[in-house]
């Protein structure tokens, strides 16, 4: 949710470097985010990466490992890397601004989440999707305790954040101009749903 990082699949001219497995499962999350699951597929990413199936197979014993380094992948720069970044700030009412403007940013520059969720009930996408939902949740819970909220309040405003989050990234993803983009209208957007969020009961 931090790292401006855009999954997009690319020609790659053909190297010597020899190609790690981070590389393949970069590729790979491309492919879920460009056309979903369907498109890992270990010849077209071949191919992709200007390399061979040889290399596929000297980094992983099936697609199913691939698709789990992926989605292992999509979880660090899109949740832990979040976290830490916003981590950095000492006020709980800072980190959760930054935390919501970062993941409403990440929402309008990419559609992993969006395709990843799409997926859900893949049988190895379910459990990554549990485990990342969990700690998302968690993390903006941990905040609204920070904040002053009991242990029940603040899971409740955490899922609620959350499902707001979830809310928007869908409005994103299908193009509807209502959505606030950046600048004073994404501020103003931000104020309104923390006013709500951490308005006592």
């Amino acid at each position: 949710m931090v790292r401006n990082v855009r999954y997009r699949m690319v020609m790659v001219t053909p190297t010597t470097r020899r190609l790690a497995r981070a590389d393949w499962a970069m590729a790979a999350l491309s492919a879920i985010a460009e056309t979903g699951m369907a498109g890992v597929a270990v010849e077209p990413l071949a191919r992709r990466l200007a390399t061979t199936k040889g290399s596929f197979y000297w980094h992983f014993a099936n697609r199913e490992a691939l698709i789990e380094a992926a989605l292992e992948l999509w979880e660090q720069e899109h949740t832990e890397a979040v976290i830490v970044r916003v981590e950095e700030e000492t006020d709980p009412l800072q980190r959760l601004r930054l935390l919501l403007t970062t993941a409403i940013m990440l929402a309008q520059e990419d559609v992993i989440d969006a395709a990843v969720l799409a997926s859900a009930r893949h049988p190895l996408v379910a459990p990554a999707l549990d485990r990342v939902t969990e700690r998302r949740v968690g993390y903006l819970a941990q905040l609204f305790r920070q904040l002053g909220f009991p242990p029940v309040q603040a899971r409740d405003r955490g899922l609620l954040a959350y499902t707001a989050y979830l809310g928007q990234s869908q409005l994103i993803q299908a193009g509807l101009s209502a959505v606030p983009a950046d600048g004073a209208a994404l501020r103003r957007y931000v104020d309104r749903i923390l006013g709500i969020l951490t308005a006592p009961d």
